[in-house]
């Protein structure tokens, strides 16, 4: 049963048109991206310098980065919003997360948003951040795996001397 399942998920996904080049002729040529120029391959010039791999466990976590967003309009308050891979692609799988630095001795406080497929910033000010998750859903009772589109304003209160937030909140919206 698991092969033909297997099977019919390969072919269904093979159908799939992502239609990106189907798109190109939707969009006014005076809209598309310019080509990008070929640029002519660098000639060494010198030795070779061979590198090892980074032992620092600390960079795992920096390489899981998938996405990064600045937030700006915070006053003097540095805010990113930032998903790092994790979990299972097919469900869901970037967990989401907002970020206000601290100092240098203390780096960043962070905030974990949610597990989602991907987010869309819709708007930001000083405080807020509003959201598009998009994300997959499991039907308990089918075991199909489904799709939902939400919004939520993410908030949090601007400190007068800039210091990052201790609390953040994450509201549903329309």
């Amino acid at each position: 049963m698991k092969p033909l399942l297997f099977l019919t998920a390969l072919v269904g996904l093979a159908a799939c048109d992502s239609g990106v080049e189907t798109r190109k002729e939707a969009v006014p040529p005076a809209e598309q991206p310019a080509p990008v120029a070929a640029v002519a391959p660098l000639a060494a010039s010198g030795p070779a310098v061979t590198l090892q791999p980074e032992t620092d466990a600390a960079l795992q976590s920096a390489a899981a980065v998938v996405r990064l967003d600045e937030l700006a309009g915070q006053g003097p308050l540095a805010a990113k919003l930032f998903g790092t891979a994790g979990g299972d692609p097919a469900m869901n799988g970037l967990y989401t997360h907002v970020a206000f630095f601290q100092g240098a001795a203390d780096g960043w406080r962070v905030f974990r948003i949610g597990d989602v497929l991907d987010y869309r910033i819709l708007s930001q000010r000083a405080g807020r951040v509003d959201l598009e998750l998009e994300e997959s859903m499991m039907d308990e009772a089918s075991g199909r795996i489904g799709s939902r589109t939400r919004r939520v304003i993410v908030g949090w209160p601007i400190a007068a001397d800039g210091s990052p937030p201790a609390e953040v909140t994450v509201t549903p919206a329309q």
